[in-house]
């Protein structure tokens, strides 16, 4: 439309059809009066026209759950030989800041060494206790090893002794993994972790840090075994499958609550009626005790009189 300024242009292509009919195009677009907080009228606004709703995806195209569970990194940490053995030799290393270890397996001849305590338990932290260490030994020996057994002080919490298993790149071991408890059971129920861990199968160098089981909208009688754990690509199952992982049960009740409670206090009642009884026998035997002494005092000096 030649003449007009573009907005008018505009406005008139809102109002008008694209043949002249003059409709207007109340479908596509709805007017609604805006009102500021102290509820006076405002500016007009104009919305887009609401939309059909998009036709659910086929089960087959819903995205999967995935498996939030990662290898375990490697760590690489140095070493040092070690040639004093027993607790004396074993003390003085602890107080050099290093742990006593041990490297075995293979059919190799254990090879005793030395960490580094605050990397060793640094790297612990971080992966658990399957973490995978590539150890370089200050005489030029590579080796990758697990912990096969972490000893602790339970008061200093430190790191007394390592046995290290010897390991190869694509060997499967057989190790025990951490399983986490996913998702929300149902209401008025209570989650036993039967176990916590789990022994599986899996490449050296791909051991998962933890295995997840669901128990996401699970009734009470629910129990979930090692077969329902969702178990990463390449790692096998090691444990019985019927082992349980998990059970719900159902939450007790007030009434179950308040129906124990008097025989708590009964039992209370019987302590202290017991404990009242041996304070009263105690006083009078202690009553009775000093008329006695009293009659013999006086049966004595009797006796000196005479």
């Amino acid at each position: 439309m030649r003449g007009l300024p573009q907005t008018q242009e505009s406005a008139r292509l809102d109002w008008c059809g694209c043949h002249g009919e003059g409709a207007l195009r109340a479908a596509e677009k709805r007017r609604t009066e805006h009102r500021d907080r102290r509820g006076a009228p405002g500016s007009l606004l104009t919305h887009e026209p609401l939309r059909a709703p998009r036709p659910a995806p086929p089960d087959d195209k819903l995205p999967q759950r995935s498996i939030r569970s990662f290898p375990v990194s490697e760590v690489k940490i140095s070493a040092e030989p070690r040639t004093e053995f027993g607790k004396g030799g074993a003390r003085r290393t602890r107080r050099a800041g290093k742990v006593p270890a041990v490297l075995y397996g293979h059919g190799e001849k254990p090879k005793h060494i030395a960490l580094p305590a605050l990397e060793f338990a640094a790297a612990i932290r971080k992966g658990g206790a399957n973490q995978l260490f590539a150890i370089e030994v200050s005489d030029g020996t590579q080796v990758l090893a697990l912990p096969k057994a972490i000893q602790r002080d339970p008061i200093r919490d430190t790191f007394e002794h390592v046995d290290l298993l010897l390991v190869r790149r694509g060997e499967k071991v057989t190790v025990d993994v951490p399983v986490q408890l996913t998702g929300e059971a149902a209401r008025d129920t209570l989650i036993v972790h039967d176990h916590d861990t789990l022994s599986v199968t899996a490449d050296a160098t791909k051991v998962p840090d933890r295995l997840e089981a669901s128990i996401e909208g699970a009734e009470a009688g629910v129990q979930v075994t090692a077969a329902d754990v969702e178990l990463p690509a390449g790692v096998e199952l090691a444990a019985d499958p019927e082992l349980p992982v998990a059970t719900v049960t159902a939450a007790p009740t007030a009434e179950q609550l308040e129906a124990t409670l008097p025989e708590v206090e009964t039992a209370d009642e019987e302590v202290e009626a017991g404990v009242g009884e041996g304070t009263a026998e105690s006083s009078e035997g202690a009553d009775a005790g000093e008329p006695a002494a009293a009659g013999g005092e006086e049966t004595a000096e009797t006796r000196s009189e005479a």
